[in-house]
């Protein structure tokens, strides 16, 4: 049988060569809405590696549509830049277009130099400003100058142009009862409220022609109290649909709404069932999105008739060859997305171009193409978590002869604690990934093995990277050695059994995953829910608690203000969302004194008190494990120490520093 995910398909007059479509995401790599060389050389590697299609974008229609940090569409003089983009995405294969959209009340005053508009004055929950409402006059204005930037991207050579129409940007804030109150034509009843959207899309026919591909991004759900669902966008769909619009990209959610939608604890492939809402009720192709990282996710959800086409964006920054690597046989040599927003969305708050933790090239392209040493030599790497693989496989791209010891019977190291917590298993597919390109790369392993000068002395190595990560730090808390004190470490790998009163003393980010960790013991799965919601075993109410009441009362100790400090912002709200869900006490501002028989003596606001528990977990942090320094330094052979074992940091450095380390051997 045909793999239903290489199979071509027809949007407009376009053929496109596969059913994997890149789509627009904000990178932050233009400069005053110029294409950079940057943008090119992502979109060129993204090309060559096979999507069918690539969207670029979101692109400016006027001067209050966006920040300078977004490619320009606005005026004529951006076209040459946008034309180069064009042309490297067309000259490496795959098939190009420009997404528009106008991000209105989402637009923050000091990156467009004035206030933000929008059908309503109604404050931004997400940029907590108030925007100007629209004249009458200035939505005709803009209307006309979404159809003159479509016209600016077919004359750069693009083969399509998309238009964003969700997420809380303009045209969905026309949508939205929540944010459109207006009494005027483009306000009150759907229908009107609708209008704005499909007066967008006439434009752009009108200025760029009926047989121009114009693609629609739309929520398939807002996620927005009082906002609109599924069945208003079905109905949504079907206007854009009858007024021209040629396919349908299906996305999911404001960029305010409090449901997660892009991060690891999201399952893959969740929202598959809005694209197959819409895909019933129109004839032209329907792009399903978020969190589809694996070919057998997106190759089922297109035989199963859920859509026609899957969006793969931060898979693709993860891994460019990602369509290749399907179309070849090598779907096992894939570095897949893991959904930790460290580099993609957290960089962008930080006002940093987009990279990835799984791709240390992701935004780099150029500047670290690895080149063939010299003087091939022979490289021992000793630690197999993510700096050492990483350190690994680069030195083995740049033509080294590479040996990887590990003391432990897999490779992974850390990963696999950062993998325990729920939601966060994706962790997992990282150490399996990285480990698989070891394999590929042959690298030769060693396991179960522990390193010491006689080891070195066999292997003769001409140089050395020390990688052996970090070990828990013990804070000199009184009673910190009594029976029932464990480490978060043990605890989030199995190794211990624990209370029914539990204090974890950290609040950072290990001790929040650990909380969560045990916060599930006790509660339903999600097959055992489905089971009991079919057979109407229990109520659905119930069921809810049921998901989330466990055995066990835990407590979570903070000496800062706030805990998980160290988490990303991506992820963060979330996981403190879940701690608050399933119950946790998060105490900040509140040092632990001792460790007693029964519980832990703390002080909260210059009072002291004592927390009952059976079991009190250690999360306070790590250090560095590098004790063979001294053995390579009597030894007098040339090392790097990299990841933890030099200094602790996120899995995102550890990847990145194993892999400027291999590359400069």
């Amino acid at each position: 049988m045909k793999d239903p995910l290489l199979q071509p398909i027809k949007i407009g007059n376009l053929t496109l060569k596969n059913r994997i479509y890149l789509p627009a995401m904000h990178l932050n790599m233009a400069v005053e809405y110029e294409v950079t060389d940057q943008l090119v050389d992502f979109y060129a590697e993204r090309a060559r590696g096979g999507a069918s299609m690539i969207a670029v974008g979101f692109a400016t229609i006027d001067k209050l549509s966006a920040g300078s940090s977004n490619i320009g569409a606005h005026k004529d003089e951006f076209i040459p830049g946008l034309k180069r983009l064009a042309d490297a995405i067309k000259d490496n294969g795959s098939l190009a277009a420009v997404q528009l959209n106008h991000a209105g009340k989402n637009n923050f005053s000091f990156m467009i130099g004035e206030t933000a508009v929008a059908p309503s004055a109604i404050q931004a929950r997400m940029t907590r400003e108030t925007p100007r409402a629209l004249e009458h006059d200035e939505i005709l204005q803009i209307i006309q100058s979404f159809g003159e930037a479509a016209l600016r991207v077919k004359k750069a050579g693009y083969d399509a142009v998309e238009v964003l129409a969700g997420t809380g940007y303009l045209i969905s804030s026309f949508l939205s009862p929540l944010t459109n109150i207006r009494t005027d034509e483009w306000g009150g009843s759907f229908q009107n409220r609708m209008k704005f959207g499909t007066e967008v899309m006439k434009a752009i026919k009108a200025a760029t022609g009926d047989d121009y591909p114009l693609i629609v991004r739309i929520n398939g759900n807002d996620l927005m109290s009082g906002g609109l669902g599924r069945n208003e966008m079905q109905a949504f769909a079907g206007e854009l649909v009858a007024v021209g619009v040629d396919a349908l990209n299906i996305n999911v959610g404001w960029h305010e709404a409090r449901i997660p939608q892009i991060v690891a604890s999201v399952p893959r492939g969740v929202f598959g069932y809005l694209a197959r809402g819409i895909k019933d009720r129109v004839d032209v192709p329907v792009i399903a999105s978020h969190r589809i990282n694996d070919p057998g996710t997106a190759r089922e959800m297109i035989a199963d008739g859920l859509c026609d086409l899957v969006a793969m964006g931060r898979p693709l920054i993860a891994d460019p060859d990602l369509p290749n690597k399907v179309s070849q046989g090598r779907e096992n040599e894939i570095m897949h997305c893991i959904a930790c927003a460290q580099g993609c969305f957290d960089h962008l708050f930080e006002l940093k171009f987009v990279q990835c933790l799984c791709n240390p090239r992701a935004g780099r392209e150029k500047e670290t193409v690895i080149e063939k040493a010299e003087n091939s030599k022979k490289v021992m790497v000793i630690g197999g978590g993510a700096a050492g693989m990483s350190a690994a496989l680069s030195a083995r791209e740049r033509g080294h002869e590479v040996v990887l010891y590990e003391k432990a019977d897999k490779l992974g190291g850390q990963l696999y604690l950062a993998a325990a917590p729920p939601g966060r298993e994706e962790f997992n597919e990282l150490a399996v990934d990285l480990a698989e390109r070891i394999r590929v790369n042959g690298i030769r392993t060693e396991l179960n093995r522990e390193v010491d000068e006689s080891v070195i002395s066999r292997e003769k190595p001409d140089h050395i990277v020390l990688a052996t990560g970090g070990k828990p730090l013990n804070l000199p808390i009184p009673g910190a050695d009594l029976p029932h004190v464990v480490q978060a470490w043990d605890v989030l790998l199995n190794k211990v059994i624990t209370g029914t009163n539990v204090v974890v003393i950290g609040g950072g980010a290990v001790g929040v995953e650990t909380a969560l960790f045990l916060a599930e013991k006790g509660t339903l799965s999600g097959d055992t829910i489905k089971f009991l919601l079919l057979n109407e075993v229990e109520p659905v109410e119930d069921l809810r608690e049921l998901a989330i009441k466990g055995t066990k009362n835990i407590t979570v100790l903070e000496m800062l203000e706030k805990a998980g400090k160290d988490i990303g912002r991506s992820t963060r709200w979330v996981m403190m969302g879940d701690l608050s869900r399933y119950g946790v006490s998060t105490r900040t501002e509140t040092k632990a004194l001792e460790i007693t028989e029964k519980g832990v003596r703390i002080e909260c606001d210059g009072k002291t008190e004592e927390i009952a528990a059976d079991t009190v977990v250690m999360a306070t942090g790590s250090a560095p494990e590098n004790g063979l320094r001294e053995t390579l330094d009597k030894m007098a052979i040339n090392y790097d120490v990299i990841g933890d074992a030099n200094q602790i940091a996120l899995a995102y450095d550890a990847i990145y520093n194993g892999f400027e380390t291999g590359r400069r051997i």
